[in-house]
């Protein structure tokens, strides 16, 4: 296990599977996995020719473009580290990401990213730009400006240590923690994804999650690429409903995975716009976001697929657990599924692991969890604590050892010492027909402390009837009704 890397699954892949599609552009480009291994190589040796070095951190900010796969990849093979970012930053945000991550060059689309430019040379980090040419197959980079050798590619060898992967987790109450991930890590990930939902070289989906996320890196592109699968990338480089569908028959799709928005924008779109036929998938993903049980009822009904949920985050290089496929077992609403190639267990606050029905702390331990984040001891020292990672999610195992999630530790609502989730709240509300979103939060409260509000589009009478049915102690009165 410890000489596993991502490097050495995708060379094996392109080995054993060199003609098979690899990477589409909608309507445009077609590349075979052996194509992209040496596109891969190529754009490894430009980048050394750069100045890149084992160890630096190179920043890449693209749309879902065949040049961010191919640059994406090219770093980590010259044992460099890549660090994905969102093209949507601010100025300031990017000159924050840059600076945290240390990068030492920046790489952008021909067209360039304006607020990402401007940080990146306030912080006097070189910028180049990759570009793909059709006609030829090939990619330059603008800021390789000696001659590039392929052989100073093939003379280096990745380690399973190689900190491949920089990510932020999202800082909605504190400050981003940066988080890095290492060959291993990623190589351990992608297995288990392949694993649990038994890809191979026969399978293929459509990109629609942005690559800056583990959620479409891992599981939609590398987890596809190391099992010989095909990707098909939108031409707009990112999601779009109108294209959505034809992109799939075009590329016979077996699955895709998308995050509960996106499904419901899929749904909305079959209701206003129906398909005059839609594939035959293997199944569908969800994950990233809690999926309502009403709307993987609705998926499976009209798309004739078993809807998967999932459970993954950052700190994990993604996958933690998952519902099965129909022939490795049933599939839960409402559940996250089993763990998937970790250890899994419910914790109380003195770290005694918790049987089953009964509600604690989810932690992680295994070869695709990160070993600490970066400059962040007071992190690491309440991440890691008993021997494991602390997720900061609440949840229970059932008595088929699937794991339920109530909610995160500091969002759980604590109404006069009853812990209310939030989430068991909105599954209920979205049970309604005529309720398409719904959202429960805390408030401060004199008398209890907090107290429940919802916005949503119900009356008071139906709104009263489905907390009573659902056996939730929760009175109307709780409640805003928009």
């Amino acid at each position: 296990m410890e000489s596993l890397t991502l490097t050495g699954l995708l060379n094996k892949s392109a080995t054993e599977f060199p003609n098979h599609r690899a990477l589409s552009v909608s309507g445009q480009l077609d590349l075979t996995h052996s194509q992209l291994r040496h596109l891969v190589d190529h754009a490894a040796s430009l980048l050394i020719a750069s100045g890149v070095n084992p160890g630096d951190v190179v920043a890449l900010t693209f749309p879902n473009t065949v040049e961010f796969v191919v640059m994406f990849l090219a770093v980590i093979r010259c044992r460099a580290t890549a660090a994905p970012l969102n093209a949507a930053y601010t100025a300031e945000e990017f000159e924050f990401y840059l600076s945290d991550s240390e990068s030492k060059l920046l790489i952008t689309s021909p067209e360039g990213i304006e607020s990402a430019q401007a940080a990146a040379s306030k912080l006097n980090i070189p910028h180049g730009a990759a570009t793909f040419h059709l006609k030829t197959k090939t990619i330059t980079l603008s800021s390789s400006n000696t001659e590039s050798n392929v052989g100073s590619v093939s003379e280096l060898v990745n380690d399973s240590s190689d900190v491949a992967l920089f990510l932020h987790t999202s800082g909605t109450t504190s400050r981003p923690k940066a988080v890095p991930l290492t060959q291993l890590n990623l190589a351990s990930s992608v297995l288990n994804i392949k694993s649990v939902y038994r890809l191979t070289e026969s399978d293929s989906t459509v990109l629609v999650l942005p690559l800056f996320h583990v959620h479409g890196l891992l599981a939609g592109l590398l987890s596809s690429l190391v099992s010989g699968a095909a990707v098909a990338l939108p031409a707009a480089g990112r999601f779009s409903a109108s294209t959505f569908w034809q992109d799939m028959i075009a590329y016979q799709a077996t699955w895709y995975t998308a995050v509960p928005t996106i499904h419901q924008i899929i749904l909305d779109r079959h209701i206003g716009k129906p398909e005059p036929a839609y594939p035959k998938l293997r199944f569908i993903r969800s994950c990233s976001a809690s999926l309502a049980p009403a709307i993987l009822d609705r998926l499976e009904e009209v798309f004739g697929a078993p809807v998967l949920e999932a459970y993954a985050m950052t700190e994990a290089s993604h996958l933690m657990a998952s519902n099965p496929l129909p022939e490795d077992g049933g599939h839960k609403a409402g559940s996250v599924g089993r763990p998937v190639g970790q250890e899994m267990a419910v914790l109380d606050e003195n770290g005694v692991v918790q049987p089953a029905g009964v509600s604690g702390e989810v932690c992680i331990r295994g070869p695709n969890v990160t070993k600490g984040y970066k400059n962040n001891p007071e992190a690491n020292k309440s991440a890691f604590q008993f021997g494991w990672f602390h997720t900061g999610d609440v949840g229970f195992f059932d008595s088929d050892g699937y794991l339920h999630l109530v909610g995160r530790i500091k969002e759980l609502i604590n109404r006069g010492g009853e812990k209310i989730s939030p989430i068991e709240v909105d599954a209920v509300l979205l049970s309604h027909q005529d309720v398409a979103q719904a959202v429960a939060f805390g408030v401060p409260d004199d008398k209890y402390g907090e107290e429940v509000r919802n916005h949503c589009h119900l009356g008071e009478s139906t709104l009263c009837f489905l907390l009573i049915a659902s056996g939730l102690n929760l009175n109307v009165n709780f409640f805003t009704c928009r």
